[in-house]
């Protein structure tokens, strides 16, 4: 029987350096048992201000805090690290970033919310999870969700981040099955996260609306210095580029 493990992390920042100091998680299986996990951890690394301005955890909140490893959420992330098992986050490559660098091997099969939404909700003009949540109304359920697992949401926090991807979760599974009827939902889900998406237009920058494709017949060399100077721009970026540019 498969366990499906949400998690989310805080983090000290978003640089090389950066390390984890707080993990959400909510694990359950099809029994419906869940288990939550709400566990701040230190960091010999500075928190940074742009960090602290997104999330409020202090330098004081962590002292004395055990290390990331040290944690009963990353016990259990080890102990059910199997291909049996669904490891799920939203742009789970930055969380994924952040665990290994705490020495995490993966072996989980892998759902990131955030392509899945991408490729099963084209029509949204934004993938990110507190616009689904207000888009979707997945904050009219939230609050008798997180009652019955005594959680308290605030924005950017880990926890209630993780809720709210649970009750998103279950909007993937239901789009799956209306749109993939003749698959498993999960496994389906699995296959969208290795699919990446071709983004039809530019939501930044000068071209901001613009059909990508239209851009890169008139103005081929703005999308070259695009690619190979702009440092973190997302995978599905990176692959519509590659594919427009030839």
């Amino acid at each position: 029987m498969p366990f499906y493990v949400l998690f989310d992390t805080e983090t000290t920042g978003n640089a090389e350096e950066d390390r984890v100091i707080q993990f959400g998680a909510m694990i359950f299986n099809h029994k419906g048992e869940i288990e939550c996990y709400d566990e701040l951890c230190s960091s010999d690394v500075e928190i940074k201000l742009e960090a602290m301005e997104v999330h409020n955890i202090t330098p004081d909140l962590i002292v004395n805090k055990p290390k990331a490893t040290e944690t009963n959420f990353y016990k259990r992330l080890e102990e059910l690290n199997n291909q049996e098992n669904y490891l799920i986050a939203h742009n789970i490559n930055f969380d994924m970033g952040m665990i290994e660098k705490e020495g995490f091997i993966n072996s989980y099969q892998i759902i990131d919310t955030l392509r899945c939404a991408k490729h099963l909700f084209p029509e949204m003009p934004y993938h990110r999870l507190q616009y689904l949540r207000y888009a979707l109304e997945l904050y009219k359920q939230e609050q008798n969700e997180a009652m019955k697992h005594n959680i308290t949401i605030k924005a950017h926090d880990a926890i209630g981040d993780v809720l709210v991807m649970k009750l998103f979760l279950s909007k993937l599974v239901g789009k799956c099955r209306e749109i993939y009827p003749d698959y498993n939902p999960m496994e389906k889900l699995v296959d969208l996260t290795k699919t990446p998406v071709m983004v039809k237009t530019f939501r930044f920058g000068k071209y901001r609306g613009k059909d990508i494709a239209e851009v890169a017949l008139e103005d081929p060399g703005y999308l070259n210095w695009m690619r190979s100077s702009m440092e973190n721009l997302d995978e599905d970026l990176k692959y519509t580029l590659d594919k427009v540019l030839g």
